[in-house]
């Protein structure tokens, strides 16, 4: 059987928007991401916040920045995500 016959088995990429928390690990961070969820009974909706460790060669991300983060193949017992991108503000000081 040829490669092209086969079915690929892809599925879309898991994108997270999320804070910097910690960064005191070598190459890894530690990013906490916020989601709100509906409660089932009550219908109010609740802030659920979990953190993940993220992969992040360099060092490059700093406490308190907001960055993208993309799930991948496991790296570490803990660590399945890789930083994407950071999320660049726009200030008032960098415009003028």
């Amino acid at each position: 059987m040829e490669q092209n016959d086969k079915q690929k088995n892809t599925r879309s990429e898991r994108l997270l928007t999320g804070e910097v928390v910690s960064t005191k690990m070598k190459d890894t961070i530690v990013v906490s991401v916020e989601s709100y969820h509906k409660h089932p009974k009550y219908g109010k909706y609740i802030l659920h916040s979990k953190r993940f460790k993220v992969h992040d060669p360099g060092n490059t991300a700093v406490m308190g920045e907001i960055v993208y983060i993309k799930e991948t193949h496991p790296i570490s017992k803990d660590k399945h995500f890789k930083l994407a991108g950071k999320k660049t503000v726009k200030t008032p000081e960098a415009e003028a």
